[in-house]
């Protein structure tokens, strides 16, 4: 008997405990058709940004629309969005330190005296 109260929703509603224990989240064919569209119209979206001469800001762009292609993945096709906050924190933690470190490349390359030296 003890060993059944363990499991039961109402002792962890959010189910942090077991995570395992979970319910599955079904998705629907036309959600993964959504996505893919979206994906699809933003690879165009960045070919036709390739070909605008936006100066200094074309590699902003193409990051900025890479960085949105590979959130949708991993929302949709990973299955982040349906997770527990803990996952979604853990994803959120390895954005922040990838633009961490972009940031501080980016810094370092900026602050150099090319030709200079």
């Amino acid at each position: 008997m003890a060993h059944e109260a363990i499991h039961t929703d109402a002792n962890d509603p959010l189910n942090i405990t077991n995570p395992e224990h979970s319910q599955h989240h079904i998705v629907t064919p036309l959600q993964y058709t959504y996505v893919f569209g979206t994906l699809l119209l933003f690879t165009g979206i960045t070919v036709v940004a390739a070909y605008i001469p936006f100066g200094i800001f074309n590699p902003v762009i193409a990051l900025g629309i890479a960085c949105f292609k590979a959130c949708i993945v991993v929302l949709f096709f990973m299955h982040v969005a349906y997770q527990s906050r803990l996952i979604k924190l853990t994803i959120g933690a390895g954005f922040f330190m990838f633009l961490v470190l972009v940031a501080m490349t980016m810094s370092d390359y900026i602050s150099r005296s090319w030709g200079l030296w």
